[in-house]
């Protein structure tokens, strides 16, 4: 990885200096060739407004012709590459202009209305202006300039290319690549390390080794630091479900057994003619299997929710006979251990809800058969209506739930000795409610204590499905 980070940020950096040159050296040579070309309008304009320097002469030459002589002074003087006059005829010249123009598309017709025109052509700049010349001096060139033909001074120069520039440009451009290249390999190796870290400690957890942890350093850059302690966070969290999932097969395992060790020995005892009650014995063994099927249905049932195979089927539900349905139910079972159980439900009220009813059964079920474990006395069942959402609840008068634990009870597998709502069994129970719940887009909280010293109180609510 260091590698490509170093090879791409070296590869942008001289691309971009590659840019950078290539633009610089397109717009320095157009000013060039624009201040080239002002500058030569400029002369050839003097040149043109005094046409008496036609009659100079240089020594050596008198054969030449005045004007012929004269042009090659000034084209010497001026630095010019041609100088020539020539004549704009019928949309034509007189004369074949200099070699540079010949692919030049000039505006005949404006120069022939005393307009001048400039330009360029390649490197080369070019200038061609109306000059003002009596018939006398149109004489004085080969061919003679016609009275009919507009006079023209055509003056080009060849403008050198700005080649010293590219000297410079690769002499910083090196230095930036440099420069670049080292700052790169900082920074590549920078971001490698705690990625390679990472990387390692990652590996070691999909290996089995939760206890691996990325050592972040605060000279990394924020966001690797970031990543290394969500790293460390998650495995905190698969630490915390490893020690779940073994709480969960130890209790699982203790709670199963125990019924099928009693309902063995009766079995065993009833088999061989010892058991003293038979009646008694095959009760015992009845309790216990239904116990046990309690425990198997809990587990299918948060495998269902898990696996999202619940179904919901909502409809007009009266709930203050399924209330009491459920109550009746857990009679038998509250007799058993002398506990009252009421039913708090509005008379002549319905409390009608379009919600799934078999699901709502098994809400109240699970919260009354958890408060029937701890409850001392009593257990009380109520429902009411709170605008659109509908309240249920279930109050026991047990030891209460210590404060730190209130919002764990939902916790799957969740055990404390402490909590009257979760201290005994799988801890499935109430997780079972809170999936049910939420599932119908409801809330349940637990409430504790509710009076004196202990009692717990849990509430659903139950929006309109």
């Amino acid at each position: 990885m260091r590698a490509r980070i170093l090879a791409a940020i070296v590869a942008l950096v001289a691309g971009t200096l590659v840019l950078a040159s290539v633009g610089s050296f397109l717009l320095i040579r157009r000013d060039t060739l624009s201040s080239a070309q002002s500058q030569l309008r400029t002369q050839v304009a003097g040149i043109a407004d005094h046409p008496a320097l036609l009659a100079l002469r240089l020594p050596g030459e008198r054969r030449l012709r005045p004007g012929r002589c004269c042009l090659t002074v000034l084209r010497v003087v001026g630095g010019f590459s041609t100088l020539s006059v020539n004549a704009a005829e019928g949309g034509g010249w007189t004369r074949p202009m200099p070699e540079v123009l010949r692919g030049a598309s000039l505006p005949i017709d404006r120069i022939e209305a005393g307009s001048s025109a400039s330009g360029h052509v390649s490197d080369s700049v070019y200038v061609v202006d109306p000059m003002t010349l009596n018939a006398r001096q149109r004489t004085r060139f080969d061919p003679v300039i016609p009275a009919s033909a507009t006079p023209v001074l055509v003056a080009t120069r060849e403008v050198s290319a700005p080649a010293g520039g590219f000297a410079y440009f690769a002499i910083v451009g090196a230095a930036v690549l440099v420069i670049a290249g080292a700052a790169s390999y900082f920074l590549a190796s920078r971001l490698a390390r705690p990625l390679r870290r990472a990387v390692d400690v990652t590996g070691r957890m999909a290996g089995g080794d939760l206890d691996a942890r990325v050592d972040a350093s605060s000279s990394d850059p924020p966001e690797l630091v970031a990543l290394s302690e969500s790293i460390n966070t998650m495995g905190d969290r698969l630490s915390e479900a490893r020690e779940q999932q073994r709480q969960f097969l130890l209790s699982v395992s203790h709670d199963l057994r125990t019924p099928l060790t009693s309902i063995g020995g009766y079995a065993q005892a009833v088999a061989d003619g010892t058991a003293e009650d038979v009646p008694a014995a095959i009760e015992v063994i009845r309790a216990e299997a239904h116990r046990l099927e309690r425990l198997v249905q809990d587990l299918l049932d948060l495998a269902r929710l898990d696996a999202g195979r619940f179904s919901f089927r909502p409809e007009p539900t009266e709930v203050t006979p399924l209330v009491v349905e459920t109550v009746e139910s857990f009679r038998p079972a509250a007799s058993r251990r002398s506990l009252s159980l009421d039913a708090d439900v509005p008379e002549g009220d319905p409390l009608m809800l379009s919600t799934d009813r078999d699901r709502t059964r098994q809400v109240l079920a699970n919260l009354i058969d958890n408060a029937l474990r701890y409850a001392r006395s009593r257990v009380q069942v109520g429902a009411r209506r709170d605008g659109p959402v509908l309240l249920l609840w279930v109050t026991d008068d047990g030891p209460g739930i210590a404060a730190e634990d209130l919002e764990r009870v939902w916790e799957r597998h969740f055990s404390t000795d402490r909590s009257g709502a979760s201290g005994a069994g799988m801890g499935l129970g109430l997780a079972i409610v809170a999936e049910l719940v939420g599932a119908m887009r409801g809330v349940v909280q637990a409430e504790s204590p509710v009076a004196g010293e202990g009692g717990t109180r849990m509430v659903v609510r139950l929006p309109p499905l």
